[in-house]
């Protein structure tokens, strides 16, 4: 992989069923800020949920606002949309490749003065610009505010948090805490198998719902042909990303699925060979995006970047 694709900065996915808004954009990553713990002060915000179950944060550009933007912890880089850089008229700062799920396209890059969450903010932040569709989600917000933190989904009082780094532990019955590494910004699982079968899973608090790719799909129907003489054929479902892209992809359900200490079964999945596969170096391993129809099961998802794990916390 070149280094121009090995550092794409993954910026919007929100995968569901049929019919359903589903996509993902990827965009070559600027340099962040360095900062420190000890520069970023404990941000914790409510949050609202989008029509598919996204977690929408408050966010203020250039002293405007608040906005909503989709909390995507698959995106290693923050976005707006057409119509919010429209709105704000946002001066241009040329224009980028981005990935999205079907191929790469240019797309115009802005300058943000000034973005807000909370307490946190920063200055001159070069964003891309995307065709999201509606009016609902004014743009993403990716783990460049997330460098060494600890994020916090917590779906029961529907709030987000951004605190320092900190040591968690498994409590039997409440709480499962799960290794993970970094890897392009982004967060996977290391202690996940099927069937016995090692895989990948990346957290993705940007897609709707749960994919995975051909060699995940191909390991399950191995699976299901050891147990029966006679599986059922896949149902195709077609899905729309936010920027009006078609792709097709099928279901399946995966019987079992241990992450850790958690164990899960009849896991509803969709499989489509995205480009984000082979950005992530994917392609060719089975690999899963566990995204919000998973993560919402949950009372709290905390992503600790700063650790390296995955804390999930049960109803």
């Amino acid at each position: 992989m070149s280094p121009t694709r090995r550092h794409a900065a993954l910026a919007l996915l929100a995968a569901g069923g049929v019919a359903l808004p589903a996509g993902r954009a990827l965009a070559q990553a600027t340099a962040l800020p360095e900062l420190t713990d000890a520069d970023e002060p404990a941000t914790r915000l409510d949050t609202v949920q989008s029509r598919y179950e996204h977690m929408l944060a408050p966010v203020q550009i250039n002293g405007q606002g608040p906005f909503n933007f989709l909390l995507d912890t698959g995106a290693n880089i923050s976005c707006v949309s057409h119509r919010l850089a429209e709105r704000l008229d946002l001066k241009s700062s040329g224009s980028r490749a981005v990935h999205t799920v079907v191929g790469v396209r240019q797309r115009p890059v802005v300058m943000l003065d000034l973005l807000q969450v909370g307490p946190r903010n920063r200055r001159n932040v070069k964003a891309p610009s995307l065709p999201i569709k509606g009016e609902e989600v004014d743009g993403v917000l990716g783990v460049d505010w997330l460098k060494n933190q600890r994020l916090v989904l917590d779906f029961k009082d529907k709030r987000m948090e951004i605190t320092r780094s900190r040591h968690d532990q498994s409590e039997a019955g409440r709480v499962v805490v799960v290794p993970a590494r970094r890897k392009y910004g982004q967060l996977t699982i290391v202690d996940a198998d099927l069937g016995g079968k090692r895989i990948s899973a990346i957290i993705d608090s940007g897609a709707q719902g749960t994919l995975c790719n051909s060699a995940l799909r191909n390991l399950v129907r191995e699976q299901e042909r050891r147990a029966s003489e006679k599986i059922p054929p896949l149902r195709l479902v077609q899905m729309e990303t936010l920027a009006g892209e078609i792709f097709v992809g099928e279901s399946l359900f995966l019987p079992f699925l241990r992450l850790g200490g958690l164990h899960l079964g009849n896991v509803q999945v969709t499989c489509a060979d995205m480009h984000v596969f082979d950005l992530w170096d994917l392609k060719d391993s089975p690999a899963l995006v566990i995204g919000m129809d998973l993560l919402s099961q949950f009372e709290q998802v905390a992503l600790d970047f700063g650790r390296s794990q995955v804390r999930f916390d049960f109803v």
